[in-house]
């Protein structure tokens, strides 16, 4: 049987990926121990200062203010969070490169000393990436994209025609190793993937989105058959 450490780390973990709430019958069968344990499991999550809400017959769900201490993190999942900070670090958005700096040590400074030594001690490093000075558009879009907002970019097709188009901003991601926009395109009338590098020029505008932007990203990944994210 796995430490009982292990098995409280499992628990928080089974927790945090449900975002409704879960029965103690399927937590104690996802973590391998009896119902009796389950429930001793949680009051002990509890005592240690974990916001579990619910009770025994009714479910129970970790409250999504909760915030995990970083000493929970195993060494794969000190790995997985510094490649991802690492990644930023040395990409194309200098706010973002910025904010991850912080971030990371800001996670540095409220480890444990033994997680600490494994943070810096990380294998995994993403090469910096030539690029000529901060990318602008970056900044603007994730804005756009946390404000729910339509924008107005000038953008050149593979051929480099231009055309102007309003599109409706869903996700920043990689896709062939470039960086791209996913947004429904107003022009298309359809869900495009814009490279970055081709979008000359962009505005961000008042006007929102017609529909919550979490809705949207949703008919999206149901239109490629991705599963759910929840």
């Amino acid at each position: 049987m796995a430490k009982r450490s292990e098995r409280l780390l499992a628990l928080m973990q089974a927790l945090r990926r449900r975002r409704r709430p879960v029965t103690g019958q399927v937590l104690a069968d996802e973590t391998g121990v009896s119902l009796r344990s389950l429930y001793r499991d949680i009051d002990t999550l509890k005592s240690m200062g974990a916001a579990i809400d619910g009770e025994a017959g009714l479910g129970f769900q970790l409250r999504a203010d909760y915030f995990l201490p970083p000493l929970m993190f195993t060494e794969e999942e000190v790995e997985a969070v510094v490649l991802g900070l690492r990644t930023l670090i040395y990409g194309p958005d200098g706010e973002m490169s910025a904010t991850a700096r912080d971030a990371s040590a800001k996670l540095a400074a409220v480890l444990s000393p033994e997680r600490r030594q494994d943070m810096d001690a990380v294998g995994l490093f993403v090469m910096p990436r030539s690029v000529g000075g901060d990318d602008f558009r970056l900044g603007q879009l994730r804005r756009a994209l946390r404000g729910e907002q339509q924008v107005n970019i000038r953008y050149r097709d593979a051929e480099g025609a231009p055309t102007g188009r309003t599109i409706y901003p869903l996700a920043l991601g990689y896709y062939e190793n470039r960086q791209v926009l996913v947004a429904w395109c107003t022009l298309r009338q359809d869900w495009r993937r814009f490279r970055i590098e081709r979008i000359d020029s962009l505005d961000v505008l008042e006007a929102r989105l017609p529909e919550p932007r979490r809705t949207l990203f949703h008919r999206w990944r149901t239109s490629l058959g991705l599963p759910d994210l929840s």
